[in-house]
């Protein structure tokens, strides 16, 4: 079962980028103090290549969210911000794609069950029915679809309708075995986030632990990103790696393999679910 939704009314997280020029932080955190608000954490950053600064500030106070519009509102219009407001803790509410490997998806629906994740796993689709057990398990509604290239369409537009019925906030795709197309990748830019192992060098296809222990391979890795057209080049969240040697078989980099991947997938969304992540082009900027 999902776990109860609990946040606190009184905390208040806000998220923020605009064009940097002198005077923001002073203009944000007077209008916070205005509001009666206590800062109970900050962060802020300024991008050389982009020209943008980037801002996370936690605030505590009793005010409801249209006071805190109302003391906001006039400075992220004159910064020309693009801004988040959200209660701290709240679980956003995710669907999972997922094919046949499961050690993500469980690790993923074990965080969330013990409080470890603060997202709200509505849905788990998949395009094969073997992770059907693990999603009942923890009271997951799940559902598997054939997705072949004359019904991948079909498969897709689903998934955009769950997003819809659902009010879906973030897809994960974990271990999903299939390739997005640029439409579905366009609806879902900014909030779908891929797990893919990562090798030097990189393996494609079938059974890349097999082939990085034919090759010799001394580092197994992991990278979180967005997902975007371009296949596994989206804006990188969080990478992890483990170094090898000769005396590991191909079961022991699987095992490896899979432990990096969980962990680094985990961590990508609690940093998404806690707003602590904003695009800056092709890159993001992580505050954690």
């Amino acid at each position: 079962m999902n776990p109860t939704q609990t946040v606190d009314a009184g905390h208040w997280v806000l998220s923020f980028r605009c064009p940097d020029r002198q005077g923001i932080v002073h203009a944000v955190t007077g209008a916070i103090a205005t509001a009666q608000g206590n800062i109970t954490e900050m962060q802020q950053f300024v991008s050389q290549a982009s020209g943008l600064f980037f801002m996370r500030v936690q605030v505590q106070s009793g005010f409801d969210r249209s006071v805190f519009e109302t003391a906001l509102g006039p400075i992220v219009q004159e910064l020309g911000a693009a801004w988040e407001l959200d209660y701290v803790g709240r679980r956003r509410r995710t669907l999972i794609l997922a094919s046949k490997a499961g050690h993500c998806v469980n690790d993923l629906l074990y965080r969330q069950r013990n409080g470890g994740l603060p997202i709200a796993v509505a849905k788990i689709m998949s395009n094969h029915p073997d992770l059907e057990d693990l999603a009942s398990f923890y009271g997951v509604p799940f559902s598997a679809h054939v997705v072949l290239p004359e019904t991948k369409a079909a498969f897709e537009q689903v998934v955009l309708d769950t997003v819809a019925e659902f009010d879906i906030e973030l897809v994960v795709l974990a271990r999903y075995m299939q390739i997005l197309s640029p439409r579905l990748c366009e609806a879902l830019a900014g909030r779908a986030i891929n797990i893919h192992h990562s090798f030097l060098p990189g393996f494609k296809g079938a059974n890349p632990y097999r082939q990085a222990h034919s090759r010799g391979v001394k580092l197994i890795g992991a990278t979180a990103h967005f997902v975007t057209a371009d296949l596994d080049e989206g804006p990188i969240i969080e990478q992890n790696v483990q170094r090898v040697d000769h005396a590991d078989e191909v079961a022991d980099m699987v095992g490896i393999g899979h432990e990096l991947e969980s962990r680094t997938l985990a961590e990508a969304v609690r940093l998404f679910a806690e707003h602590r992540i904003l695009l800056d082009g092709a890159r993001t900027v992580v505050f954690r």
